[in-house]
């Protein structure tokens, strides 16, 4: 019986939950909590291999594209299957993947907000009725399915030092000048816990490249200003080859202050962000299984360029 269930939305507790359960049916696969959110939820990792490629995927960076979660969770899985039977992924040896990798997942960037958008958050509750407000000055984004942010009101994809001050001011033009349901960048740069641990575990792992997964609209993003990075749009069209994806640039009001803007920048190495599946957000689950068929041959392409199929 499948560990990861995608036939209902995930909750914080429901990905802490299955992690756990993955680490333990397949002992090889290995856990940690990176920081808990100021309202007490865990940010916790996923790893897969030991290889000398280290690779960052990660995902629910925003609150109603949830199913990103579960896309990085049902690889894991299929992954760690494959290591224990002998068997290949994506047309890959899966024993051979992980001694070449070391694949770190990081499913739920924002746990707090994903609870609020899939009904985990009790009505009643001082956390909920405090979103409640803050959405009420915003009463053209619906409540609470067109939240994006943690529940501080934080976009935490551009919360980071990468253009942020472009990035300011172009929200603040917006009128995302406060705590918002969206687009609001914070005060300053990595001032919420959840952008702080995640910069701090990428500069702790110092990886190959990263992937930031989003919804929606069969995008990929491969650019950050002008820096170049050798071998990132070659790459970039192999993933657009495996998912039926277009390879774009970013377009310029969403082109700052976001985790991959800040790896390409500080880096100087791959990172993409991929927008899965079409319509509006958050995507339901019945769009899952073409998602993840879409998204299997980046997954493994990244981790192991040199062995998946082109």
């Amino acid at each position: 019986m499948a560990i990861v269930d995608t036939t209902v939305p995930i909750t914080s507790a429901s990905c802490d939950r299955m992690i756990r359960e993955i680490v333990g049916v397949y002992p090889f696969c290995r856990s940690e909590v990176l920081t808990n959110t100021v309202f007490q939820r865990p940010v916790r990792t996923l790893v897969i291999g030991n290889g000398s490629r280290k690779v960052l995927y990660t995902a629910a960076h925003h609150a109603n594209e949830w199913i990103t979660a579960l896309v990085l969770l049902r690889f894991a899985e299929e992954l760690a299957e494959a290591i224990a039977s002998d068997d290949a992924i994506y047309g890959v040896p899966a024993r051979l993947l992980a001694q070449s990798s070391t694949i770190y997942m990081v499913p739920m960037v924002d746990p707090d907000g994903v609870d609020l958008v899939v009904g985990a958050i009790p009505p009643q509750s001082p956390s909920f009725l405090a979103a409640q407000i803050l959405a009420s000055s915003f009463p053209e984004i619906p409540f609470p399915a067109g939240w994006k942010a943690n529940l501080v009101g934080v976009d935490l994809n551009l919360n980071y030092p990468a253009g942020w001050l472009q990035a300011r001011e172009i929200k603040f033009a917006q009128g995302f000048d406060r705590p918002a349901p969206r687009d609001f960048v914070g005060r300053a740069p990595l001032n919420q816990l959840e952008t702080r641990a995640l910069a701090g575990y990428t500069q702790t792992l110092d990886p190959a490249l990263v992937l930031a997964y989003h919804t929606q609209g069969r995008v990929i993003y491969w650019q950050f200003r002008d820096y170049f990075v050798p071998g990132a749009e070659e790459l970039g069209r192999r993933f657009a080859a495996a998912s039926g994806y277009s390879l774009e640039e970013t377009p310029y009001a969403s082109s700052f202050a976001g985790f991959k803007d800040w790896f390409i920048q500080d880096y100087r190495r791959p990172g993409y962000t991929i927008e899965v599946g079409e319509g509006e957000n958050p995507l339901p689950l019945s769009q899952f299984d073409q998602i993840y068929r879409e998204n299997i041959g980046i997954l493994t392409i990244a981790a192991a360029p040199d062995l998946a199929e082109s």
